[in-house]
């Protein structure tokens, strides 16, 4: 009942998702603990995890590194000089694993965020073995992104679990409207199976079969 949350793109809404699928899980009786490996800008997404899992666990357990630049990490360890941890990542969430039923981690920005030169959110997701979730922000060129990011996790060899169309930011742009109201359909067209969850915006909570639908 671990999974790993990546995005298809910086602000598709990963830990918003990621929290409603915590205190979901946390409803019906899972022990679920949220970590966030790193965070680079404000610490808002740690701590938003760090909540929703009602505080169980020390935030600098959750979120091991914290970069104060809102870049990429790789970019965000030249600036701050500072290089990347990962036996530091590794050991956090060994430690979370050994002592939760459930590890729902969240990547940094997209499944091809940088990490090191030649380390990627990617390469995390695969050291980790888990299943991974990827979460679509709603939008014009949606299709495009999940499209690409759901190819590249299959390839990678780890399970897709399955993906969440995430209405973070609905628009009344006419060049945009037709895009929002179709691409759920479309993904499950193309796909051949619908999403996990369709998230409105400021939704509070999710329907009471999470876990059915995470075990599907």
């Amino acid at each position: 009942m671990s999974f790993f949350i990546t995005g298809t793109d910086t602000g598709a809404g990963k830990t918003y998702c990621t929290a409603l699928l915590l205190r979901a899980l946390r409803r019906e009786g899972i022990d679920a603990v949220g970590m966030k490996p790193i965070c680079a800008g404000e610490r808002d997404d740690a701590e938003m995890l760090h909540a929703a899992c009602d505080g169980i666990e020390p935030i600098n357990l959750i979120n091991p590194i914290w970069y104060r630049t809102p870049a990429a990490p790789y970019t965000a360890a030249m600036v701050e000089e500072r290089p990347v941890d990962l036996d530091l990542i590794g050991s956090a969430y060994l430690e979370l694993r050994e002592r939760h039923e459930s590890v729902l981690v969240e990547g940094v920005g997209g499944w091809r965020v940088p990490i090191t030169r030649d380390y990627y959110v990617s390469n995390l997701a695969i050291e980790m073995g888990l299943p991974v979730i990827l979460v679509v922000r709603n939008r014009l060129g949606a299709l495009n992104h999940a499209l690409l990011s759901i190819e590249l996790i299959r390839q990678s060899g780890v399970p897709f679990a399955g993906y969440i169309v995430n209405n973070v930011d609905p628009t009344a742009d006419p060049r945009e409207v037709v895009a929002e109201a179709t691409n759920s359909g479309i993904l499950s067209d193309l796909l051949g199976f619908p999403p996990l969850f369709t998230i409105e915006k400021d939704q509070a909570e999710l329907p009471p079969d999470v876990r059915r639908r995470l075990q599907r």
